[in-house]
């Protein structure tokens, strides 16, 4: 789900749009697989040249529509019937290579499914044709990405960015490792971010152990994706705690 996410502030601690808990955010668009925005992903290359919107599942309905997993956190995108691509889960070739589809109609379901989208593609008239599409990634180039909110990054924007931490610009920073992944807390089922839970950083350290920060605006103090370069102000003990080595 391309997804805002919203970093909660202390105690309480998203292809998305990530934000520090009111503390920072991110933007997912997330990404996953593609541009894990969009979304973080085993399968999200280091450049990536598409982002990834929506993942076929399977058929929903007679008509030809596809549930799928959502990795955009702006699903009024699919509004207007817009020009999409379709491709396997990892593609990052040329346009040429994709195959263009169009949105016809979309919503966004309840229940059981909710936090998932339903799409109509123009041409896909029935059961069959949607079965075709199941495991297909719908994407679109990483140039068509919406600005985020004000106060928030792409989760694609923080992965390789090198943490310190100080307790004050001025004062010496001590590198605490590089951006490897982000954690989105979701309900148990995994199905829906909780957006009042506050994002993990994964962080990996020099020697290599993995390390999760709440990315909250708390203990930000500088947050420079451009540079790659992130400046927090953590709490005495947090990286020890939740190192898993200690």
């Amino acid at each position: 789900m391309s997804q805002t996410h919203r970093v909660p502030s202390p105690p309480a601690t998203p292809d998305r749009n990530l934000g520090p808990a009111p503390a920072a955010g991110l933007a997912p668009e997330p990404a996953a697989s593609i541009s894990p925005d969009e979304s973080t992903g085993p399968n999200a290359p280091q450049a990536p040249s598409w982002l990834l919107l929506a993942r076929i599942l399977r058929p929903q309905g007679r008509k030809g529509e596809v549930l799928a997993d959502l990795f955009t956190d702006f699903p009024e995108r699919f509004d207007g019937e817009p020009r999409v691509f379709l491709a396997k889960p990892g593609f990052d070739g040329p346009t040429e290579q994709a195959r263009p589809a169009q949105v016809t109609s979309f919503f966004l379901p309840v229940g059981k499914n909710q936090g998932r989208i339903v799409l109509h593609l123009a041409g896909v008239q029935s059961i069959n044709d949607a079965e075709l599409l199941s495991g297909l990634e719908v994407i679109v180039p990483i140039e068509e990405r919406l600005e985020p909110e004000d106060d928030a990054e792409y989760i694609s924007d923080l992965l390789g960015c090198s943490v310190f931490d100080a307790p004050t610009l001025d004062a010496p920073q001590t590198l605490i490792g590089t951006i490897d992944d982000v954690h989105i807390p979701t309900t148990p089922d995994g199905t829906r971010p909780l957006t009042d839970a506050a994002p993990l950083l994964s962080v990996l350290s020099p020697t290599g152990e993995e390390i999760l920060i709440p990315f909250v605006k708390a203990y930000l103090l500088l947050l420079d994706p451009a540079a790659k370069r992130i400046v927090m102000h953590l709490p005495e003990g947090l990286v020890e705690v939740n190192s898993p080595t200690k």
